[in-house]
């Protein structure tokens, strides 16, 4: 009769130790829901009905390798130091011409063109050699943090469209610091701008 009677305390006990874990799993389960969906949405689904402008890229075949990259005055520094953020990245010596300009130009309206989401987005410009930058375009693109990297273990990296370079895209790093997107080259802003826009919307990280 005793053990009956220590059985019947115990099993509401029971109950309400299943019933803790049951809700434990539940709150983690809604708070992983939107970062499970956004990487489904982009990595996994692939909806008939989706265009995109720029190139999906599948991270697992673009690893960030180790580049050698420093900060203009030499201080080491890495991509991804920028995780939590979305990355919009271009390529380019330092005597940076008119397409490199052209590009740094577009990574600062299109970061401006997100409105209030804009925060959410950095640009970095990889320097692929040593020589020095011009002092007046590194005031203008003032808020693009610029890296000196390797030009070797950059190209190694980064894709390319048949028939073009490195220099000649941008290309999108996602919050977890994956290579995801690549714009093709003389990329139209307009359409560059509607593809971020999607990426900010359907992502919560970032």
């Amino acid at each position: 009769m005793e053990k009956n009677k220590e059985q019947g305390k115990n099993q509401p006990q029971g109950q309400q130790r299943k019933r803790g874990r049951w809700k434990l799993l539940l709150v983690v389960a809604v708070c992983a829901a939107p970062m499970i969906a956004s990487y489904l949405t982009y990595y996994v689904i692939k909806p008939e009905g989706r265009t995109n402008y720029g190139t999906l890229l599948d991270p697992r075949d673009y690893p960030i390798p180790p580049l050698g990259s420093t900060e203009l005055d030499g201080k080491p520094a890495k991509l991804e130091d920028y995780k939590g953020k979305w990355v919009l990245l271009q390529v380019a010596g330092g005597d940076c011409d008119q397409s490199c300009k052209t590009r740094l130009f577009a990574m600062r309206q299109l970061r401006l063109m997100q409105g209030k989401e804009m925060e959410r987005i950095e640009r970095v410009w990889l320097i692929t050699d040593a020589k020095p930058l011009d002092t007046m375009l590194m005031r203008e693109y003032d808020g693009t943090d610029m890296l000196r990297v390797d030009p070797k273990l950059l190209k190694a990296w980064l894709p390319t469209e048949a028939g073009t370079s490195v220099e000649d895209h941008l290309y999108m790093i996602d919050p977890r610091g994956n290579l995801m997107m690549r714009f093709p080259k003389d990329a139209d802003p307009n359409k560059v701008k509607k593809d971020i826009s999607k990426l900010l919307r359907a992502s919560s990280i970032g």
